[in-house]
């Protein structure tokens, strides 16, 4: 498969945003940060709205010093771009029944997931432009290192080009919040959200399974709580060793440890049998994810997760996981070292 293109400063034209109208649904993590990128780029603060209800996000914006509009479906009128920066699981719900009967008929709407584009929860006229532009770094970081002159690691891609400019505008607003100052990576919907997903639901839950296994059998072998707790994560060791990763390379990073953990590490993993594990993660990828099954039954459930306690699904998967060995352990030695932690 050839590289994905990646795009730069000298690939956009803010003059694309001349005289729009830019509207942000939601003033969250990523809201924010974009929103006062964007201004800090050139963008007249009076052609940037914040929709976003009565609630500390809204008065955070205000603070900030940004227009705020509580009504959904008056700020959407307004919007040249449009922003989708809310949940992804009330997106369909407010943008098809709020925002999109008020949209212009050649408004761009921006995505920062590929989620409810991929799997066509959402409602666009045909002569409107999708977009997706998705910093793969959270909020903070995003407006840090935008302040500090850096940029930060962005997919870029147009998912429907009604006006014909949807590149354009995609690229324009990927430089006015400081993407393509690193460069902007070409991507889809669909690669988004595959990724995403299977990261989700394939790779991360084997990684909490392996932890929770790998603690039992330590533990059985006589290991206390509190040295498993500190040797396996509270020591924030696995942390430091992604983020130098991310620096030196997934591999390479071996190098900061000591010989007998590059030998065991590198020597383990190559005689271990992927075999089963590559079969399990397709299945999650072809059967779980790309073929839509999670997001039919997410969405079957998406009412209860507003719900308070044992009412809420996902309160019941915390309280399942934390009655684990390995989470109950952890219960007891933070409540012991309450005064160090």
């Amino acid at each position: 498969m050839p590289s994905a293109k990646i795009y730069y400063d000298a690939d956009a034209d803010l003059d694309v945003l001349k005289g729009k109208t830019i509207v942000f649904l939601g003033f969250g993590n990523q809201g924010a940060a974009q929103a006062q990128n964007l201004r800090d780029s050139g963008i007249p603060n009076d052609k940037i709205i914040i929709a976003n209800r009565p609630d500390h996000y809204a008065e955070d914006a205000k603070s900030k010093g940004f227009n705020v509009e509580h009504d959904f479906g008056k700020a959407a009128a307004a919007a040249d771009v449009l922003f989708l920066l809310i949940p992804d699981q009330v997106q369909p719900r407010v943008f098809n029944e709020q925002i999109a009967p008020n949209l212009k008929d050649t408004a761009a709407i921006v995505v920062a997931s590929g989620y409810n584009v991929f799997y066509k929860f959402l409602k666009f006229k045909p002569t409107q432009d999708v977009v997706m532009v998705a910093p793969r770094m959270i909020g903070s970081s995003v407006r840090s290192l935008y302040v500090k002159g850096k940029g930060f690691p962005c997919f870029v891609s147009v998912e429907q080009d009604g006006t014909g400019k949807a590149l354009q505008i995609a690229l324009a607003l990927s430089r006015a919040i400081g993407a393509t100052k690193a460069g902007a990576i070409a991507s889809s919907a669909r690669e988004e959200t595959a990724m995403d997903l299977f990261a989700e639901q394939a790779l991360w839950p084997n990684i909490i399974m392996l932890f929770r296994e790998a603690f039992s059998v330590l533990k059985e072998a006589g290991c206390s709580d509190e040295a498993l707790c500190y040797e396996m994560w509270m020591s924030k060791e696995p942390a430091e060793i992604f983020e130098r990763a991310a620096e030196d390379g997934f591999i390479r990073q071996l190098k900061h440890h000591s010989t007998v953990s590059q030998f065991g590490q590198l020597n383990g993993a190559l005689k271990l049998d992927g075999t089963a594990a590559r079969e399990h993660f397709k299945d999650i990828l072809y059967n779980r994810v790309l073929n839509g099954k999670f997001a039919e039954e997410f969405s079957k459930i998406e009412d209860a997760l507003e719900k308070e306690g044992d009412e809420n699904p996902l309160e019941q998967l915390y309280k399942k996981s934390e009655e684990s060995e390995l989470g109950q352990a952890e219960k007891r030695v933070r409540e012991r070292l309450a005064g160090l932690l």
